[in-house]
């Protein structure tokens, strides 16, 4: 199961208390006050790990909380401070303050690390209080409460290349054409229910990452079909693929597919729709009429975008592809120094 957003509550350690404590030791007849402060409580910190790729932990467990400090105690004796705890989340993961809506850290690279809830300061105990004119006090401080937060997790997968379109597009067969991704694949519009990562081997040891989403109907915007909550998983991505079905067995014409698509981009993030952008033809092995693919490219051109002519099922243009994109996404290799 792919969660990609969760809200959960973290509550870090209440401080300790100061003591009331006087010293009564024998052959000490004035001993004083000798009340320990309390320990500090314990903090609450996210650690970015590569070792998650999904918040699913956090549906069966929504609430952290950091161990609280002990009472200080007689002979000037300090508490122990509380245990911290550290909460591992998936590289991706973007933190916002429920009550606020205040975004409070993103998490781009693993081993990264953010106190997101401070433990409590422990009390003063009575020892402090002592003054040549008060030389017995009673005074003592109580623990300060730890932060308590509600949080909700936002999960933006991080991949250098984002395939956008209509249900059965051909998203899903690319990813499985030019990487070792496994999505499922049917003849049936929505068979992407969930977010697909590929990475893309390259010669000289380099690679790229191509996510895949479910596709985009007209009025997604409006919550029809799938909805577009997925098109945050392409909002960090440096290229958009738009994958266009010019196939008469679609029964959609490819020029409006393409104008629908890019309105409901839009209407997520003007951002979105103003990335970097190709336009690929696919199923060209189905397509009967050549105007159709004219018509697109035509508009392709007319927008100063790559047009690229694919079919998945034969392998045409796919190599062609795959150059194109690594062109767009990975910096030139640099040439040895002799």
């Amino acid at each position: 199961m792919f969660i990609d957003e969760v809200r959960i509550l973290v509550k870090a350690g209440d401080g300790g208390n100061g003591c009331l404590a006087f010293r009564r030791e024998k052959y000490v007849p004035r001993g004083g006050p000798s009340g320990g402060d309390g320990g500090r409580g314990g903090d609450v910190t996210l650690i970015c790990s590569q070792h998650a790729n999904t918040l699913l932990q956090f549906r069966f467990n929504p609430e952290h909380k950091a161990e609280r400090g002990r009472h200080g105690e007689g002979s000037q004796r300090t508490g122990a401070e509380g245990k911290s705890i550290e909460v591992p989340v998936p590289v991706g993961t973007v933190v916002y303050d429920e009550a606020t809506g205040e975004k409070l850290y993103d998490f781009t690279e693993p081993g990264e690390a953010f106190v997101v809830a401070r433990g409590g300061k422990g009390g003063r105990g009575n020892q402090h209080f002592a003054t040549p004119t008060h030389q017995a006090p009673t005074e003592h401080e109580p623990g300060r409460p730890g932060e308590e937060k509600r949080l909700r997790l936002e999960l933006k997968l991080l991949a250098d290349v984002g395939l956008v379109g209509f249900p059965n597009a051909g998203k899903s067969t690319l990813i499985s054409r030019i990487s070792a991704a496994k999505p499922k694949i049917a003849d049936y519009p929505f068979t992407t229910l969930e977010p697909n990562l590929g990475v893309v081997q390259m010669e000289g040891f380099r690679s790229y990452v191509v996510a895949d989403i479910p596709g985009i109907i007209e009025g997604a915007h409006e919550g029809h079909g799938l909805g577009i909550q997925f098109l945050r998983h392409i909002e960090r991505t440096r290229l958009l693929a738009h994958l266009v079905d010019v196939s008469e067995a679609s029964g959609r014409d490819p020029v409006s597919d393409f104008e629908i698509i890019m309105q409901e981009l839009a209407s997520f993030s003007e951002e979105l729709v103003a990335k970097p952008m190709i336009v690929i033809a696919t199923k060209m092995d189905a397509a009967q009429d050549p105007e159709r693919v004219t018509a697109l490219r035509d508009l392709a051109r007319d927008r100063g975008l790559a047009f690229f002519e694919i079919s998945s099922a034969t392998g045409l243009g796919i190599e062609n592809l795959k150059h194109a994109m690594a062109e767009r996404v990975l910096a030139p290799m640099e040439t040895p120094k002799a």
